[in-house]
């Protein structure tokens, strides 16, 4: 992996590459990001919503080219309509729901990608396609529990942080997965005993290399750390597979599938981690190294004043949802670009378009995403290696089981 700053030259031939080959799907994929920054919106909220967008898609796109079964739409073909079309305007009556007060940006992006279609019957039977199709989603998503109470148990654990209110985000455990039985479909067995070696091994890393005065983590680790904020895990698959996308020059079909089954995997994340979460209830190194001497294994030092480098999310620590989220990505990327060597992949800061971090394969920027986070001090590596293959279990089991080919 390499840091860079792009010269002019640069951008420009990254940014003429990526435009060459960019269709509606690409497109709105994008513009959903943008509109979902605009309005705030972030994490469980932000994966559900692009979820949402490209299953619309897809399956307005199928509904034409029949390539791929729909996931919610069952509809009948409509081969003469313009697919394009249709997934244009499923992606804006998408959005238009779930950020109200963007309607008239996101109006403005239907405009622009409306123009470049010929006119004619094809495109309004895509138009109204999509509307359709979008309901449909809709539909499916209106009952999926995002806002059901919170009923997770208090942890029990001796020194173990204990919230007075429970996360908003652990009605996720409870919520409807994509193209999944259950939340709990593949829920990992229980972290290592306290008093393993394994979890001595993981302790005594994570004090090490996590700490805030860590003098062990290099400079290169700090600034990874730094820069794989919450804002920029999630964005950066879909950067990537743009990026990837262009470069194969895949047919509208395709795409529309690669991007639905990456959005519901990370989508998927959020609800099978918190169930996890929630379920083993397991703490977090800020409070197992400042409680050490509580964990009965003689090979863990307690260090009353550690504290992380990144701030301690206010959640269990097993399983970790970053390295579910770089499984499942890179499961279903790698089952379209391979697992190789490829060309120079270019992920960029959300917030600060000078910050970019260059990789040469969907490996490198999946083991790095697991790295930060016992860099920062949050997470014990087996949490990581067991997540990590969380993630490919479900990309696995969505590429089997969804949006599976037709013809």
């Amino acid at each position: 992996m390499r840091r860079i700053a792009l010269t002019t030259i640069g951008i420009l031939m990254t940014m003429c590459a990526a435009t060459a080959h960019a269709d509606v799907v690409t497109d709105w994929n994008q513009i959903a990001i943008d509109m979902l920054k605009a309005a705030n919106i972030a994490v469980n909220p932000w994966s559900r919503s692009m979820a949402m967008v490209h299953v619309a898609m897809s399956d307005a796109i199928n509904t034409v080219q029949g390539r791929y079964a729909s996931y919610t739409a069952k509809l009948p073909p409509a081969p003469n309509a313009s697919a394009e079309a249709a997934a244009v305007s499923a992606a804006r009556h998408i959005l238009i729901q779930l950020v109200p007060a963007q309607r008239a940006r996101i109006d403005e992006a239907y405009a622009d990608s409306l123009a470049r279609l010929p006119d004619g019957a094809a495109k309004n039977d895509g138009i109204t396609l999509g509307e359709r199709v979008a309901a449909l989603v809709q539909a499916d998503r209106s009952t999926d529990a995002t806002n059901v109470p919170d009923t997770y148990r208090p942890i029990t654990m001796p020194g173990v942080w204990i919230p007075t209110q429970p996360p908003a985000f652990a009605e996720y455990a409870q919520a409807k997965p994509w193209g999944m039985k259950s939340a709990d479909q593949f829920r990992p067995g229980p972290p290592p005993p306290l008093s393993s070696a394994l979890y001595a091994r993981d302790y005594n890393e994570t004090k090490d290399l996590g700490g805030a005065k860590s003098v062990t983590r290099t400079a290169q680790q700090t600034e990874a750390v730094r820069f794989w904020t919450t804002g920029n895990f999630l964005p950066s698959w879909n950067q990537v597979a743009r990026q990837l996308s262009a470069a194969k020059g895949l047919g509208l079909a395709e795409n529309s599938r690669l991007f639905a089954l990456v959005n519901m995997g990370i989508a998927n994340n959020y609800i099978c981690d918190w169930d996890a979460k929630f379920h083993y209830n397991r703490w977090r190194p800020v409070t197992a190294i400042r409680n050490g001497d509580q964990d009965g294994n003689d090979a863990t030092e307690r260090d009353a004043g550690w504290t992380p480098l990144n701030a301690t999310p206010m959640h269990p620590e097993y399983p970790s949802s970053a390295a579910i989220v770089a499984g499942v990505a890179s499961g279903v990327l790698e089952s379209v670009f391979g697992a190789g060597s490829l060309p120079i992949l270019t992920v960029t800061d959300s917030a600060d378009s000078r910050l970019q971090r260059q990789f040469n394969s969907i490996a490198q920027i999946a083991e790095e995403q697991r790295m930060v986070r016992i860099w920062g001090g949050i997470h014990f590596r087996n949490s990581l290696e067991v997540s990590e293959q969380m993630g490919r279990k479900l990309a696995a089991h969505l590429l089997s089981n969804t949006m599976t080919p037709v013809r």
